[in-house]
């Protein structure tokens, strides 16, 4: 297996300040907007966006929840060892507001289709946009188009992006594999 890296940390750092500019620039100051991480890997990119907001561009109104889309995935009974489910943190009313759903990799539209089912249980909003590290634009089973993207990645279905955070991983960094 081979292994190729496709961003570091400097580049990601980068990527996340002109994705905190985009969404400044469509939604002032979030007011009326909230931010939903997907559970699990998307939740590091949307802490990682909402604190770069508060702390970096002084955002004071922002709302961040975490979605968990286990049990709303249409594979989820096919998987020989059953799923394990993370937590739903959504404790704002979505009703009315502009969402931004936030995942690492954009691959086949599955997980961002499973979300907007999920984020169905928690009211009504007036829009949905998707934001994404990573859009592998050649791999998607459904008609889904991310409105933010850090990186988009002409990878090969035998070719796996591989997102490590320093929460985790100790390193900031995204990986091209080769099985």
């Amino acid at each position: 297996m081979s292994r190729k890296t496709l961003l570091n940390s400097k580049d990601i750092e980068i990527i996340l300040h002109r994705l905190a500019c985009q969404l400044i620039e469509n939604h002032n100051d979030f007011s009326n907007t909230v931010l939903i991480g997907l559970q699990p890997r998307g939740s590091f990119l949307a802490n990682r966006l909402a604190n770069l907001l508060k702390e970096e561009y002084h955002i004071k109104n922002l709302e961040l929840g975490l979605l968990d889309i286990t049990f709303y995935r249409d594979d989820f009974r096919r998987k020989d060892t059953p799923l394990a489910a993370a937590t739903t943190d959504i404790n704002f009313l979505i009703e009315d507001k502009k969402v931004v759903i936030i995942d690492d990799v954009l691959f086949s539209g599955r997980s961002i289709r499973a979300a907007l089912t999920a984020i169905q249980s928690y009211g009504r909003p007036t829009n949905i946009e998707l934001l994404v590290l990573i859009d592998r634009r050649f791999s998607r089973h459904l008609p889904i188009q991310p409105n933010y993207r850090g990186r988009q990645v002409d990878a090969i279905n035998k070719e796996k992006v591989l997102v490590t955070w320093k929460e985790t991983n100790n390193k900031d960094a995204v990986y091209i594999e080769q099985k």
